[in-house]
């Protein structure tokens, strides 16, 4: 209840980005492999992003 307030940091708002991200690429591989290769490049760089952070 008390961490219903609690704002998420940017950190953690990359690492949700990058596991949606993931996700679409998953998808996006069992029917176009030149948009998973796409998507995976932006993954990528969310998580260089995360590193920095």
């Amino acid at each position: 209840m008390f961490g219903l307030f609690k704002k998420k940091s940017e950190k953690e708002k990359l690492q949700e980005a990058y596991s949606k991200k993931l996700a679409e690429v998953h998808k996006a591989s069992q029917v176009n492999r030149k948009e998973a290769d796409r998507l995976s490049a932006e993954a990528e760089e969310i998580a260089k992003k995360i590193d920095l952070a």
